[in-house]
């Protein structure tokens, strides 16, 4: 009995500090997000970047622009896609096309986005 109590007490630390960790990750990545956020607006705004079916940034124009930014979003926006696939049972790639069509909806008028299909068009 005494031994089955330490286990789960160590099983509900190790859960703890998992989730706690997890939780932090994901704090980091959306902080850095938020920063990233005018930089990747105004590339959008000129026509340099376009929102993709998968949830992810894609030149347009000028490709190199800003690189730096652009792989470091695209790389967060993965790692959420997986964090969140893990949780659903289902497959980063879908969890990105999820995003990529809810982004499509929100985008404002003038920005380039990927249908389905692989066509961009200027909403």
């Amino acid at each position: 009995m005494k031994g089955r109590i330490w286990f789960v007490s160590v099983a509900v630390l190790l859960a703890a500090v998992f989730l706690s960790g997890f939780s932090a990750e994901a704090n980091d990545i959306k902080s850095r997000m938020l920063q990233r956020l005018p930089v990747i607006n105004s590339l959008k705004a000129q026509g340099i970047l376009g929102e993709n079916n998968q949830g992810y940034l894609e030149y347009r124009a000028s490709a190199g622009t800003r690189k730096d930014v652009v792989d470091a979003e695209n790389r967060d926006r993965g790692t959420v896609y997986r964090m969140i696939a893990e949780r659903q049972k289902t497959t980063p790639e879908l969890v990105g096309k999820q995003r990529a069509a809810q982004i499509a909806q929100r985008e404002p008028a003038g920005h380039w986005l990927q249908d389905a299909g692989g066509r961009w068009y200027r909403k």
